[in-house]
């Protein structure tokens, strides 16, 4: 029996997954992509979820002030009803999304639309973050964005945490975060061992 690789008509989706440090312009790449499609006509509409207020509580925002318009949500699951009419679907700050949002993007990338996520990949203590190890496992696209690091100028592929909170999710910015290389990354770690001792 022969089978068609697709349903006559039915247009392919995909997801596309933007990751990296702080600072490393995840958010900057994502606003460029929307942007980009918005130009070429296409319907878009952009996800952030609900405790992310550090900038504004509606639009998603880059660090060096680029903005785009939102909608905040709580739970993955409210994607897949708000993204009803929409080609292109753009979600923000991904690692803050609970463990549900690797199915949503499947299931909207199945109906057709392009998915776009940007989030960090990896947490404070150098750990996979959230969602986004198992969005990388499903997307078609991975951009791995880099920092410059704030102590020696080679990339940064670690978010530094310079306050001593503990818990995973502590929202900041350079007041609470720095970008670090592996070493200075790692180099930090060991003094803060070191002083707490």
């Amino acid at each position: 029996m022969f089978l068609e690789p697709h349903f006559k008509g039915q247009r392919s989706g995909w997801i596309e997954v933007i990751c990296g440090s702080m600072f490393s312009g995840k958010t900057e790449e994502l606003i460029r992509r929307l942007r980009r499609a918005r130009i070429a006509n296409q319907k878009v509409e952009i996800f952030k979820p609900k405790i992310d207020t550090r900038y504004d509580e509606t639009e998603v925002v880059s660090h060096d002030s680029n903005s785009i318009l939102s909608l905040p949500v709580d739970h993955s699951d409210k994607i897949l009803n708000l993204a009803d009419g929409v080609s292109v679907v753009g979600i923000d700050e991904a690692q803050f999304f609970d463990e549900g949002l690797p199915e949503v993007c499947q299931q909207l990338a199945l109906r057709g639309l392009r998915v776009i996520v940007a989030g960090l990949d990896m947490d404070f203590r150098g750990k996979p973050f959230g969602p986004i190890p198992d969005l990388l496992a499903v997307a078609e696209y991975i951009t791995k964005v880099h920092a410059i690091c704030q102590h020696c100028g080679n990339l940064a592929t670690h978010s530094y945490r310079l306050s001593d909170e503990e818990s995973t999710v502590v929202l900041g910015e350079q007041d609470r975060y720095e970008a670090r290389c592996r070493t200075c990354y790692h180099m930090g770690n060991i003094l803060n061992l070191q002083v707490k001792k």
